[in-house]
């Protein structure tokens, strides 16, 4: 029986080129990761944009391109609970989901979406991958569906390679993998209707990406967070700078009953 197209794809992937990704990440610093990525205000809420039904509007088949209907089993794992130790998680009660395969085409798209620029390192280089891995294997529904629309994403990439080149998405040249994400990068009005499902299941797999970046140490220090910094002493409490611009603000809020004051 011959396979589909995206299990030929992701087959012969693993027999191509592209450089395999490695994990370096415990998986309790990489729950760790997940658990600040799950409270990070850049990653927007699910939208109604994802891959369960961005193929549903009016019009052909045809119209909409290829889609890889995966059937996925479900996640059955036990969750942490609604009251986990985030500081020092237990061991992860889920397995992950993605395949060596599958991760290494995973970092190369993260590292086409943020790559390293100066001193600052790709998202591949400080484990994104791993971290994405992590939160599409949780037992939770929004991570669930998240699993689906990146797999399918993941599938679409090299089912669209093998039918422009022959070759899956890792195999490719530059040029051709940004051909193809040129194509899907932006769901708008002048996208092609065989690419909007696509897109709009690509625009969530940006979002993970980016967000995830920045809950790494790396991507903390890259956009100049100051925060999760350990004060030796007793806290010192907010300078007097602090409270004159919080002064300020109330006032200008016609809130200035509630301002602090010093001294």
């Amino acid at each position: 029986m011959q396979k589909p197209p995206q299990d030929q794809g992701l087959a012969a992937q693993a027999d191509s080129d592209a450089p395999a990704y490695a994990n370096k990440l415990s998986r309790r610093d990489s729950l760790k990761l997940l658990a600040a990525l799950a409270a990070s205000a850049m990653l927007p809420a699910l939208s109604a944009c994802d891959s369960a039904s961005t193929g549903d509007a009016a019009g052909s088949v045809a119209d909409q391109g290829h889609w890889p209907e995966l059937e996925l089993q479900p996640v059955t794992a036990p969750g942490y609970g609604k009251d986990p130790n985030l500081m020092t998680p237990p061991d992860a009660p889920w397995p992950l989901t993605l395949t060596p395969a599958q991760l290494s085409l995973l970092a190369l798209l993260s590292d086409i979406i943020v790559p390293a620029e100066g001193q600052s390192p790709s998202a591949s280089a400080v484990q994104v991958p791993t971290v994405i891995d992590e939160w599409v294997s949780a037992p939770y529904p929004d991570q669930q569906q998240d699993r689906l629309t990146v797999l399918s994403a993941l599938a679409w990439l090299d089912d669209e390679a093998a039918l422009r080149f022959s070759q899956p998405f890792t195999a490719l040249e530059t040029a051709q993998q940004l051909a193809i994400i040129d194509d899907i990068a932006y769901r708008n009005d002048q996208t092609p209707r065989q690419f909007e499902r696509i897109a709009g299941a690509f625009s969530r797999l940006r979002n993970l990406v980016v967000a995830a970046y920045f809950c790494t140490p790396d991507g903390m220090e890259d956009i100049g967070y100051m925060g999760n910094v350990a004060i030796a002493g007793d806290y010192p409490g907010p300078t007097p700078e602090a409270y004159g611009h919080l002064d300020k603000v109330l006032a200008d809020l016609g809130l200035g009953e509630f301002a602090y004051r010093v001294g």
